[in-house]
């Protein structure tokens, strides 16, 4: 019984000092408070979520169409939802490794049709919507130039659930309110319903899957000038036409800003909080850096390059 009583304690001794010896080398989620299903994931790079803003030199009259400027504030916006990367490109992005990774493309330009499915670029956009990558439609890249050409029309639609720019679509220059068609939506949060004086596309092709989002009244009919599309067959791919934005000094309107903002992260499946995406720009952001004219009217400030 004694050599039996000796040979437990040694044993209860030796595995106390084995337990000692292997808390020096504990796992960190063991004094750390972190789960063992999370162990390394503090060593791995936060995976963002990439968009890319393709815009151009402006091409209307001064503070008007100011698309690499707003598509500038637009990404500073962007940025401020936690992971989201945002990058601007003058045109068509030529390097292909701008685009990779991307999870939404955004379009403030001319017709977007043309921007988007002509050029040597044409497949590699079809490929890219067709693996879910989303895609947004500001003002004038909601249309077509050439409203004769009914293959691309038809193409364009197809992505992105509605077009301007048909047979029988007009403009108007007035004032009008901003009217939310579906509240409950995520990219009407925090937008509520305001005025705004605005160039109006009247008279849009949509899909019948198109679900609308905003409305205005010009000349007492009703216009639907924001609309979500999700697209079949494209790997959940979302898209967001927004005909407004013809003014620059429409962005210091927050609701407006932030409208167009929730939409294009509503469609690279980001969550939107209750109140919508955060947008805070200053008066300084507004000013606009470069903005000048040159004699014909034309704007002559700095290009954006990809970075």
């Amino acid at each position: 019984m004694k050599n039996d009583s000796t040979s437990r304690r040694d044993f209860l001794r030796r595995s106390a000092a084995a337990a000692a010896s292997l808390g020096a080398f504990a796992a960190p989620w063991a004094w750390s408070g972190a789960n063992p299903g999370q162990a390394g994931a503090q060593d791995q790079p936060a995976k963002r979520t990439k968009i890319v803003l393709i815009s151009h030199k402006p091409d209307h009259p001064p503070g008007t169409h100011l698309y690499l400027p707003d598509s500038r504030l637009l990404a500073k916006c962007l940025r401020q939802t936690p992971g989201v990367e945002a990058v601007v490109s003058d045109g068509w992005p030529k390097d292909p490794k701008v685009l990779e990774g991307v999870r939404a493309i955004a379009l403030y330009t001319s017709p977007g049709a043309e921007i988007v499915f002509t050029g040597p670029h044409a497949e590699q956009a079809e490929r890219l919507f067709k693996q879910g990558v989303g895609l947004t439609a500001i003002h004038w890249a909601t249309g077509i130039r050439n409203n004769k050409d009914e293959k691309l029309a038809a193409q364009y639609l197809a992505h992105l659930g509605g077009l301007y720019g048909v047979p029988g679509s007009a403009i108007d220059f007035s004032a009008s309110k901003v009217v939310q068609l579906d509240p409950k939506h995520p990219v009407c949060r925090g937008c509520g319903e305001y005025p705004l004086n605005d160039e109006w596309y009247l008279n849009l092709k949509f899909l019948p899957a198109a679900k609308p989002l905003l409305k205005v009244r010009v000349k007492d009919k009703d216009q639907v000038v924001a609309w979500v599309y999700e697209r079949p067959d494209s790997g959940g791919g979302r898209s967001f036409g927004n005909t407004l934005f013809h003014y620059h000094q429409n962005f210091a309107i927050e609701p407006f800003r932030r409208f167009i903002v929730n939409g294009i992260l509503w469609t690279a499946h980001c969550e939107l909080p209750e109140g919508g995406a955060p947008c805070k720009v200053s008066d300084e952001d507004m000013k606009v850096a470069g903005l000048g004219t040159s004699a014909n009217g034309r704007f002559s400030g700095e290009s954006v390059s990809p970075v």
